[in-house]
């Protein structure tokens, strides 16, 4: 409601003084009702300026006035008019809106609902942070199986080395059983098998080693996660009040896309967050390359493995195949001497028939008179002087020569005789080598090929 001035009498009697002092009481009313109206009390502004400015208005209010006066003394005398009610008028546009300067009586609820606010925004901020250290923690346990199924990978390995290595010595063990003592010296199958435990110990080493980085990447892994656990529990502390369904820890949106920056010892992100991610991520990226590394030893033991077997028994299949020709041209060159030997017997029979027969009878009663010496032809031949026969020294000589022969051809034959036992010796124990060497290189298929290898690394090894 507008307040208007009263208008005056339209006859004056009071002196001038008094009436100016009424209407500038009045005035000063109207002003002060104004700026308690509009909000700015009287102390809010400063004393020199509102001093001049009360001298300036009192000076303009009274010329206004003297003016206003004499017009409506005259507006008076035209038309009377019915008092209205005391108050101050306001020209038209004037603000009315009420602003106390003083707290309004709903300050509990407004500091309330700011407190909120600003608890909700730090709840939603550690929500965020929570989610964030969520995410983390699982990457790194999938980091962790992953890890876990390779280190599964890296000991089946190691069983298969170990396994070859117990089929390596078994081997040397059975090719020690050959019987000649020609078969059991060191040979070229003797060096693969050598050669093949070399490769399997130090590729055995060489995966122990990496087995032990993967404990040591598994235990500091398991760490990370923990110490990522704990500061989500310390985080939750204040997250009773938050619903989970659509947050950011169960979305995967919001702070995984942006992360925070700056951390505060006081705030949602403080520096052992920080700490901790950063600690968790490099261990995960470790983890990734050890998987890797992992990865290629295995592939490069089995095939290393692999190759050392298969040059073994192609060694052996070799060696075999080397005693088996041997053994052949063995049994080919005993036939032959044996054949030697009979016809060595037989030609000593010849020569000690013929020996015997030079020799005559044991018996002189045995002796036909055509083989005397004194024979009746002889007798009478042999009475003119110079008439001797060389049948007597051509004899002696024939039986010397032929019981030569004789010796000779016994001694040959006992040659022959020792040379075919050594042939057929040879021949026994090239067949029991070669038995041998097929049995380690049957043992060998059988077992070996039973080794506990992943396929899909036996796949990628070649």
């Amino acid at each position: 409601m507008q307040v208007q001035l009263v208008p005056l009498g339209s006859v004056t009697v009071g002196p001038r003084s008094w009436r100016e002092n009424t209407v500038r009481s009045v005035r000063r009313a109207e002003r002060l009702v104004r700026q308690t109206h509009a909000g700015r009390p009287r102390s809010c502004t400063g004393p020199a300026s509102s001093s001049k400015r009360t001298d300036a208005e009192a000076t303009g209010e009274r010329i206004d006035e003297e003016k206003r006066g004499d017009g409506r003394d005259s507006s008076c005398r035209k038309k009377p008019s019915r008092p209205r009610t005391t108050g101050t008028t306001f020209p038209r546009g004037t603000q009315t809106t009420y602003a106390a300067p003083f707290p309004p009586p709903s300050l509990r609820e407004k500091c309330a609902e700011a407190s909120v606010g600003v608890a909700t925004e730090y709840m939603r901020s550690v929500r965020e942070v929570e989610g964030q250290l969520r995410r983390q923690a699982g990457t790194v346990t999938q980091e962790g199986t992953k890890l876990e199924r390779e280190r599964g990978h890296l000991e089946k390995t190691l069983r298969s080395l170990t396994y070859d290595l117990q089929v390596n010595r078994k081997s040397a063990e059975w090719r020690t059983k050959r019987p000649a003592a020609a078969e059991t010296g060191r040979d070229g199958a003797d060096y693969l098998l050598a050669r093949e435990r070399r490769e399997l110990a130090e590729a055995k080493r060489d995966l122990e080693a990496v087995l032990r980085s993967a404990l040591t990447q598994l235990q500091a892994l398991g760490q990370c996660s923990r110490q990522l656990l704990e500061c989500v529990s310390e985080r939750s502390r204040v997250l009773d009040l938050l619903p989970h369904a659509g947050s950011a820890s169960t979305t995967g949106h919001g702070s995984h896309s942006q992360p925070f920056a700056k951390t505060d010892p006081t705030g949602p992100f403080t520096p052992e967050c920080k700490h901790v991610l950063e600690a968790s991520g490099l261990a995960v990226s470790e983890s990734q390359l050890l998987r890797e590394n992992i990865r290629q030893r295995i592939t490069s033991a089995i095939a290393r493995q692999k190759a050392a077997h298969r040059t073994v028994n192609d060694g052996l299949v070799k060696k075999i195949a080397e005693t088996i020709t041997l053994k052949q041209n063995l049994t080919l060159m005993a036939a032959a001497t044996r054949q030697a030997m009979f016809r060595k017997q037989r030609e000593i029979n010849c020569i000690r028939h013929s020996h015997d027969r030079a020799q005559g009878p044991e018996y002189s009663g045995d002796i036909l008179s055509r083989e005397k010496l004194n024979r009746p032809l002889v007798q009478v031949y042999q009475r003119h002087p110079g008439t001797q026969l060389p049948e007597a020294a051509q004899l002696i000589q024939g039986s010397a020569v032929l019981r030569r022969c004789l010796l000779s051809s016994e001694d040959e034959l006992a040659r022959l005789q020792g040379t075919c036992l050594n042939l057929v010796s040879d021949l026994h124990g090239k067949s029991a080598a070669a038995q041998v060497d097929s049995a380690v290189v049957r043992m060998r298929r059988q077992l070996v090929d039973r080794r506990a290898v992943p396929t899909i690394l036996q796949q990628g090894a070649y």
